[in-house]
């Protein structure tokens, strides 16, 4: 599996060469750059089959990950965004540009070990059965492993940005999908609606800044995960805890 990483952070790119060098899976890493404009000049020589994987930031001087991505269209190659930036709105223009997944940094080496087996696997199938061909299971088989991408794309950017607005129609139109579509298809994935499962990350997190910044008031830690009513934030918090910010925090200092 040949794979071109892209990130103007140079202790990001060696970590991931050495991460990726430690991996059984007859991994060649072919080139690494600093910059978008870099890797598509290496990128552009390669004939089809020369590249499998392209792991790149987002944000790179000359030419960022987007664009990088935009030059590779048409090509078979998987592309991995690595970021730091966990704003929705990269996430939803990485997604629209038909990208593998989204890993935001620092890299959980275990995801990106199962997410590149998965590629190497789809690859080998693909080979093997051409999709004209391939049987109704196995491309029911595609088509739950790339929702179940979507749905740990979603989980991944509610974790990050907890504190912000979310609207369901905006995240299905990210991924091509009817909101009832992907509410239902959440749901099936986690067990939860997509509005509890936001919940109990707002929670969770609020629990966490009321024992570590007890200095807070409790209308800040309301703002910080997402409420602008207070009221309503300690109304769902004890719903949800069975007691009060006030006591949860009294009770942990």
């Amino acid at each position: 599996m040949n794979i071109i990483i892209a990130d103007d952070e140079e202790f990001i790119r060696l970590g991931l060469e050495k991460i990726l060098n430690k991996m059984d899976l007859d991994i060649t890493v072919i080139g690494s750059y600093s910059n978008g404009m870099d890797a598509w000049a290496h990128i552009s020589k390669l004939g089809e089959g020369e590249l499998d994987v392209l792991i790149t930031d987002i944000k790179m001087p000359m030419m960022d990950g987007l664009k990088l991505i935009e030059q590779l269209r048409g090509r078979p190659v998987a592309t991995i965004v690595l970021s730091g930036f966990s704003e929705f709105e990269y996430a939803r223009k990485a997604l629209r540009h038909g990208v593998r997944d989204y890993l935001l940094k620092p890299v959980d080496k275990a995801n990106l070990y199962d997410l590149l087996i998965k590629i190497k696997q789809e690859r080998s199938e693909a080979e093997h059965a051409p999709e004209a061909a391939m049987s109704n299971q196995q491309q029911e088989t595609i088509t739950k492993e790339k929702e179940h991408h979507v749905i740990e794309q979603m989980k991944a950017i509610l974790e990050q940005e907890y504190g912000k607005n979310f609207e369901m129609e905006r995240m299905a139109e990210t991924v091509g999908m009817s909101a009832n579509y992907l509410s239902r298809l959440f749901k099936q994935e986690t067990g939860m609606t997509l509005t509890d499962y936001l919940i109990d990350i707002r929670i969770e997190k609020a629990k966490q800044f009321l024992t570590d910044h007890p200095n807070l008031k409790n209308y800040e830690i309301s703002q910080l995960v997402g409420y602008s009513d207070p009221v309503y934030f300690n109304k769902l918090f004890k719903k949800m805890v069975g007691e009060t910010p006030k006591d949860y925090k009294g009770k942990h200092r």
